[in-house]
């Protein structure tokens, strides 16, 4: 069921030095509410926009005003001052991914010529090689240093704060900036096997932000968990977005501390990935099952349903337990990052979450469309937001009756393109202007986007059909005892047919200790070909193959497909 249509309660910005004078105008508000050790902080409006300000003016009197200046570490206050605070001051950030490998990191920078880099404790002992011989990077300002550790070239935060506070103190304010130059350069997650430098300007990040806040059910008076790497668009926009909102944002330092997190932060809202939502679901009837819930809670779902019909709504108090293992106030879920099974939204929504789908893609800052909050369509990622257009290229008359082909976007969120690659520019846009997202999907008549799979991971059978794996493996995310799949096509023994085979990482928890695999592979194939009756026959899975790991996947937790052989 979808909610009401409510009134957006925000301040569009046009620009981030708009977005931090909104900032010390909210005084003690609370900003972010943070895990230190065993307990939790905060920090207020006031103080993030000071700390903002100390930033920029701090770039500015150490000679990095208008550079490239990266930053990488855990999510933190600090990270997100550093992002605003190098673009509202003139440069570019270059947000890096904490997972990759060092020399990768290096690597990088040097590519992209970065002058400086901000970093979290982690990395406090990871850039002494290149200190000596980077070939860009001069200055370094680790957010934490250990002690004992100098160098010339070594600018601690709080040595940048002080000079950016003695700077304010003369007079200094952020500059005017034309916010369609560079502003930030971000590296794709490389789930291909190739990583290319997405260039964005101040502009793209604003226009998304602006229109997540007039697309999604968020208030000022909300909670978020900050749960996503921020180094991701995805992650950065929604935070930007929360900020314009005046929203306060927990933060969850680790994922083994997620739970924890949930439990203090308390948040009414989350912004996920599916991989994120889906163990959240498990959870949900593991813990029954374990308790000898499960059946109880089965039979209250459609009793609760049947209430609602008539205009009773006792989920809440039903469901407590349920929404409870999440601090007790969660009440809606943005979802992206990938496909999301559209079961999962009527799940959620009968404990009395709401989830609205948004689709996006990296090169378009990233946000294409998301679900109206208040008229939802099972099974799609809804209509293009404000800042931009979306089309469906040349393709062919689907199994729905409307076309199917690429999904091509055109407006305000689109990149201003790869840096230093042509080739990449020239394949990435149509003739006429339009970003190619390589997503396929088709629009109904009243513009709500439908993706059914992406052109990269097309499995084209031996009678010329094409299977999206996406699909099917939204099916098989309905079985319980697999925890993740992925589907793709193997060759059979006459080396020309081709056969669908699903290869899953088995969900453990259900199954008793000393389980043989044998035993385990039986019980989900027998509801492999129990689900392949509802598909059709060019769509069914022939061979299964279980793995004893988890599959690898990128920081934002996408399963890395090319990698699966």
């Amino acid at each position: 069921m979808n909610a009401k249509k409510t009134e957006r309660i925000y301040t569009p910005i046009n620009s981030f030095k708009h977005l931090v004078e909104l900032f010390s105008g909210r005084g003690d508000k609370v900003a972010f509410k943070y895990p230190v050790g065993k307990t939790y902080e905060t920090l207020s409006y006031g103080q993030f926009s000071k700390e903002v300000f100390s930033v920029a003016a701090g770039l500015e009197a150490a000679g990095l005003a208008g550079k490239r200046v990266a930053v990488i570490g855990e999510t933190s206050h600090q990270w997100v001052a550093t992002h605003l605070a190098t673009v509202a001051s003139g440069g570019v950030i270059i947000p890096m991914d904490k997972e990759l490998a060092i020399a990768e990191i290096e690597g990088f920078l040097a590519g992209v010529d970065a002058e400086a880099i901000v970093y979290s404790a982690s990395f406090n002992d990871k850039f002494k090689g290149a200190m000596e011989n980077h070939p860009s990077l001069r200055v370094f300002i680790p957010m934490n240093p250990a002690e004992g550790t100098e160098s010339e070239k070594i600018l601690p935060f709080a040595k940048l704060l002080e000079m950016g506070e003695a700077k304010l103190a003369e007079g200094y304010t952020l500059p005017d900036r034309n916010n369609k130059d560079l502003a930030i350069m971000l590296f794709t997650s490389g789930t291909t096997g190739t990583s290319k430098c997405v260039m964005l300007c101040e502009n793209n990040i604003v226009s998304t932000a602006n229109a997540a806040c007039a697309s999604v059910n968020f208030f000022p008076d909300d909670i978020t968990l900050s749960v996503l790497p921020l180094h991701h668009t995805y992650e950065m926009t929604i935070m930007v977005a929360s900020l314009i909102y005046g929203i306060t944002v927990g933060i969850n330092d680790s994922l083994r501390n997620l739970m924890r997190n949930l439990a203090e932060i308390k948040p009414t809202a989350l912004v996920l990935v599916p991989l994120f939502v889906n163990t959240m679901y498990k959870r949900i009837w593991d813990t029954a099952k374990k308790k000898g819930k499960d059946k109880l809670l089965r039979r209250m779902i459609p009793v609760s349903n049947g209430m609602r019909k008539i205009g009773i709504d006792m989920r809440a108090k039903i469901f407590s337990s349920v929404i409870g293992a999440f601090g007790g106030r969660l009440c809606k879920i943005i979802c992206g990052g990938a496909p999301l099974n559209p079961e999962m939204v009527k799940n959620f929504d009968a404990f009395g979450v709401q989830i609205c789908e948004g689709y996006g893609i990296t090169e378009c800052s990233p946000l294409i469309s998301v679900s109206p909050y208040f008229a939802q369509r099972r099974g799609s990622v809804g209509p293009a937001v404000p800042c931009c257009q979306a089309r469906i290229g040349d393709g062919m008359m689907g199994e729905k009756g409307f076309m199917e082909g690429e999904i091509q976007v055109k407006g305000e969120n689109v990149m201003l393109g790869y840096y230093n690659n042509e080739e990449a520019n020239q394949n990435a846009f149509t003739e006429d202007g339009w970003y190619r997202t390589g997503d396929v999907g088709y629009m109904d008549d009243d513009g709500y986007i439908y993706i059914t799979g992406r052109l990269k991971s097309v499995i084209v059978l031996e009678n010329g059909k094409n299977v999206f794996p996406e699909e099917i493996e939204e099916y098989l995310e309905g079985i319980e005892e697999i925890a993740e799949c992925v589907v793709v096509g193997r060759k059979g023994e006459d080396g020309e047919t081709v056969n669908l085979t699903a290869v899953v990482y088995p969900n453990k928890d259900l199954f008793a200790e000393g389980t043989s695999m044998e035993e385990i592979y039986n019980t989900i194939y027998d509801k492999i070909l129990a689900l392949n009756k509802k598909v059709a026959s060019f769509k069914k899975i022939k061979a299964l193959e279980l793995r004893d790991t988890e599959f690898e996947k990128t920081t934002s937790r996408k399963i890395k497909r090319h990698l699966v052989h």
